[in-house]
Protein backbone atom coordinates (compact mmCIF):
# COMPACT_ATOMS: atom_id res chain seq x y z
CA UNK A 1 0.00 0.00 0.00
CA UNK A 2 1.34 3.64 -1.12
CA UNK A 3 1.82 5.58 2.11
CA UNK A 4 1.82 9.34 1.86
CA UNK A 5 4.44 11.33 4.27
CA UNK A 6 4.18 14.94 5.74
CA UNK A 7 6.36 17.27 3.84
CA UNK A 8 9.29 18.35 6.03
CA UNK A 9 7.55 21.92 5.46
CA UNK A 10 4.70 20.91 7.01
CA UNK A 11 5.39 18.41 9.81
CA UNK A 12 6.72 19.81 12.51
CA UNK A 13 10.01 18.75 13.71
CA UNK A 14 10.09 19.56 17.76
CA UNK A 15 8.61 18.85 20.68
CA UNK A 16 5.18 16.64 21.18
CA UNK A 17 4.16 17.40 17.96
CA UNK A 18 7.17 16.14 16.28
CA UNK A 19 6.62 13.21 18.15
CA UNK A 20 3.34 12.78 17.48
CA UNK A 21 4.14 13.69 13.86
CA UNK A 22 6.74 10.85 13.66
CA UNK A 23 4.40 7.58 15.18
CA UNK A 24 1.63 8.84 12.47
CA UNK A 25 3.73 8.59 9.54
CA UNK A 26 5.69 5.63 10.85
CA UNK A 27 2.48 3.67 12.38
CA UNK A 28 -0.11 5.79 10.10
CA UNK A 29 -3.61 5.06 12.98
CA UNK A 30 -2.44 2.87 15.04
CA UNK A 31 0.43 5.47 15.76
CA UNK A 32 -2.26 8.17 16.20
CA UNK A 33 -4.19 5.81 18.87
CA UNK A 34 -0.70 4.47 20.68
CA UNK A 35 -0.09 9.05 20.90
CA UNK A 36 -3.52 9.19 22.51
CA UNK A 37 -3.71 6.10 24.58
CA UNK A 38 -0.09 7.62 26.12
CA UNK A 39 -1.84 11.06 26.40
CA UNK A 40 -4.63 9.12 28.44
CA UNK A 41 -2.32 8.12 31.14
CA UNK A 42 0.24 11.07 31.17
CA UNK A 43 -2.23 13.83 30.83
CA UNK A 44 0.82 16.32 30.41
CA UNK A 45 0.51 14.39 26.36
CA UNK A 46 -1.99 17.26 25.20
CA UNK A 47 -4.79 15.91 23.00
CA UNK A 48 -5.28 19.23 21.39
CA UNK A 49 -1.89 18.71 19.71
CA UNK A 50 -2.10 15.42 19.09
CA UNK A 51 -5.59 15.42 17.24
CA UNK A 52 -5.48 18.03 15.48
CA UNK A 53 -1.88 16.94 13.93
CA UNK A 54 -3.82 13.63 12.92
CA UNK A 55 -6.70 15.66 11.40
CA UNK A 56 -3.89 17.48 9.40
CA UNK A 57 -2.39 14.03 8.71
CA UNK A 58 -5.36 12.52 7.40
CA UNK A 59 -5.83 15.65 4.97
CA UNK A 60 -2.63 15.09 3.55
CA UNK A 61 -3.46 11.37 2.99
CA UNK A 62 -0.97 9.80 5.55
CA UNK A 63 -4.29 8.10 6.65
CA UNK A 64 -8.07 8.16 5.99
CA UNK A 65 -10.25 10.37 8.44
CA UNK A 66 -12.02 7.15 9.23
CA UNK A 67 -8.79 5.68 10.39
CA UNK A 68 -7.89 8.50 12.53
CA UNK A 69 -11.14 8.43 14.07
CA UNK A 70 -11.42 4.70 15.13
CA UNK A 71 -7.45 5.11 16.07
CA UNK A 72 -7.89 7.70 18.18
CA UNK A 73 -11.27 7.00 19.91
CA UNK A 74 -9.75 3.36 20.37
CA UNK A 75 -6.21 4.64 21.89
CA UNK A 76 -8.25 6.74 24.62
CA UNK A 77 -10.77 3.85 25.48
CA UNK A 78 -7.49 1.77 26.05
CA UNK A 79 -5.59 4.20 27.90
CA UNK A 80 -9.23 5.03 30.41
CA UNK A 81 -9.23 1.23 30.92
CA UNK A 82 -5.28 1.34 32.25
CA UNK A 83 -6.16 3.67 34.26
CA UNK A 84 -9.89 2.20 35.62
CA UNK A 85 -7.70 -0.70 36.52
CA UNK A 86 -4.92 1.34 38.89
CA UNK A 87 -8.36 2.83 40.16
CA UNK A 88 -9.84 -0.92 40.99
CA UNK A 89 -6.55 -2.20 42.13
CA UNK A 90 -6.24 1.05 44.64
CA UNK A 91 -9.61 0.19 45.60
CA UNK A 92 -11.90 1.39 48.30
CA UNK A 93 -10.27 0.63 51.22
CA UNK A 94 -6.62 1.72 50.61
CA UNK A 95 -8.50 5.45 49.51
CA UNK A 96 -10.09 5.46 52.84
CA UNK A 97 -6.78 4.56 54.50
CA UNK A 98 -5.32 7.32 52.37
CA UNK A 99 -7.99 9.21 53.15
CA UNK A 100 -8.19 9.14 56.60
CA UNK A 101 -4.16 10.79 56.68
CA UNK A 102 -5.15 13.62 54.94
CA UNK A 103 -5.64 16.90 57.07
CA UNK A 104 -8.67 19.22 56.71
CA UNK A 105 -10.72 15.81 55.43
CA UNK A 106 -13.37 13.70 57.15
CA UNK A 107 -14.39 10.28 56.49
CA UNK A 108 -18.26 11.84 55.55
CA UNK A 109 -16.66 13.86 53.18
CA UNK A 110 -15.15 11.11 51.18
CA UNK A 111 -18.31 9.18 52.03
CA UNK A 112 -20.38 12.15 50.46
CA UNK A 113 -18.40 11.63 47.47
CA UNK A 114 -19.15 8.40 46.78
CA UNK A 115 -22.72 8.60 47.30
CA UNK A 116 -22.36 11.80 44.36
CA UNK A 117 -20.44 9.27 41.83
CA UNK A 118 -22.87 6.55 42.36
CA UNK A 119 -25.62 8.78 41.54
CA UNK A 120 -23.85 10.53 39.10
CA UNK A 121 -20.83 8.73 37.47
CA UNK A 122 -22.43 7.82 34.39
CA UNK A 123 -22.28 11.47 33.28
CA UNK A 124 -18.90 12.36 34.83
CA UNK A 125 -17.39 9.82 33.19
CA UNK A 126 -19.20 10.48 29.76
CA UNK A 127 -18.87 14.43 29.82
CA UNK A 128 -15.62 14.08 31.42
CA UNK A 129 -13.99 12.87 28.34
CA UNK A 130 -14.90 16.33 26.55
CA UNK A 131 -12.89 18.34 29.09
CA UNK A 132 -9.30 19.06 29.33
CA UNK A 133 -7.13 17.43 32.56
CA UNK A 134 -10.55 15.22 33.98
CA UNK A 135 -10.55 13.59 30.32
CA UNK A 136 -7.89 11.19 32.59
CA UNK A 137 -8.65 11.35 35.63
CA UNK A 138 -12.14 10.84 35.96
CA UNK A 139 -11.36 6.94 35.10
CA UNK A 140 -9.58 6.64 38.39
CA UNK A 141 -12.63 6.99 40.24
CA UNK A 142 -14.54 4.85 38.09
CA UNK A 143 -11.73 1.64 39.18
CA UNK A 144 -11.85 2.56 42.67
CA UNK A 145 -16.02 2.51 42.23
CA UNK A 146 -15.97 -0.61 40.34
CA UNK A 147 -18.19 0.80 37.85
CA UNK A 148 -19.54 -1.91 35.58
CA UNK A 149 -16.56 -2.51 32.94
CA UNK A 150 -19.15 -2.60 30.19
CA UNK A 151 -20.87 0.55 30.69
CA UNK A 152 -17.69 2.37 31.36
CA UNK A 153 -16.41 1.16 28.08
CA UNK A 154 -19.57 2.66 26.43
CA UNK A 155 -19.75 5.92 27.97
CA UNK A 156 -15.59 6.09 27.30
CA UNK A 157 -16.23 5.63 23.45
CA UNK A 158 -19.01 7.95 23.09
CA UNK A 159 -17.40 11.08 25.10
CA UNK A 160 -14.01 9.96 23.18
CA UNK A 161 -15.53 9.95 19.99
CA UNK A 162 -17.32 13.45 20.70
CA UNK A 163 -14.04 14.77 21.94
CA UNK A 164 -11.78 12.92 19.35
CA UNK A 165 -14.24 13.86 16.33
CA UNK A 166 -13.89 17.11 16.64
CA UNK A 167 -10.68 18.11 17.03
CA UNK A 168 -9.44 15.82 14.52
CA UNK A 169 -12.21 17.15 12.19
CA UNK A 170 -10.38 20.52 13.42
CA UNK A 171 -7.27 20.26 12.33
CA UNK A 172 -8.40 18.41 8.76
CA UNK A 173 -10.30 21.58 7.66
CA UNK A 174 -7.82 24.05 8.82
CA UNK A 175 -4.97 22.20 7.32
CA UNK A 176 -1.96 23.61 7.96
CA UNK A 177 -3.14 25.73 10.15
CA UNK A 178 -3.89 22.78 12.31
CA UNK A 179 -2.17 24.17 15.68
CA UNK A 180 -4.60 26.83 15.98
CA UNK A 181 -6.55 24.40 17.48
CA UNK A 182 -4.09 24.45 20.49
CA UNK A 183 -4.71 27.83 21.30
CA UNK A 184 -8.14 27.51 21.85
CA UNK A 185 -8.67 24.62 23.78
CA UNK A 186 -5.43 26.06 25.82
CA UNK A 187 -7.84 28.54 26.67
CA UNK A 188 -10.34 25.80 27.87
CA UNK A 189 -8.07 24.03 29.73
CA UNK A 190 -6.64 27.22 31.65
CA UNK A 191 -10.25 27.97 32.44
CA UNK A 192 -11.36 24.53 33.93
CA UNK A 193 -7.93 24.76 35.84
CA UNK A 194 -8.89 27.93 37.30
CA UNK A 195 -12.19 26.62 38.41
CA UNK A 196 -10.82 23.71 40.14
CA UNK A 197 -8.03 25.81 42.03
CA UNK A 198 -11.17 28.23 42.79
CA UNK A 199 -13.52 25.67 44.39
CA UNK A 200 -10.28 24.01 45.84
CA UNK A 201 -9.87 27.00 47.87
CA UNK A 202 -13.02 27.91 48.55
CA UNK A 203 -13.51 24.45 50.17
CA UNK A 204 -10.23 24.67 52.37
CA UNK A 205 -11.52 28.23 53.62
CA UNK A 206 -14.69 26.65 55.00
CA UNK A 207 -12.75 23.49 56.19
CA UNK A 208 -10.53 25.67 58.05
CA UNK A 209 -13.13 28.16 59.35
CA UNK A 210 -15.80 25.30 60.62
CA UNK A 211 -12.25 23.85 62.23
CA UNK A 212 -11.25 27.22 63.72
CA UNK A 213 -15.11 27.48 65.47
CA UNK A 214 -14.93 24.05 66.58
CA UNK A 215 -12.12 24.43 67.99
CA UNK A 216 -12.88 27.76 69.85
CA UNK A 217 -15.58 25.97 71.40
CA UNK A 218 -13.94 23.87 73.21
CA UNK A 219 -11.94 26.45 74.39
CA UNK A 220 -14.60 27.68 76.30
Amino acid sequence: MHHTTLTLSQKPADGIAGWAANLVDTLGGPGAGLAIALENLFPPLPSEVILPLTGFAAGQGVLSLASALFWTTLGSVVGALALYWIGVAFGRERMHALWAKLPLVKDSDLERTEEWFAKHGTKAVFLGRMVPIFRSLISVPAGVERMPVPVFIMLTTLGSLIWNSVLVLAGYWLGDRWDAVEVYVGYLSKAVLVLVVVALAAWLAVRLKGRGRAQHRRAR
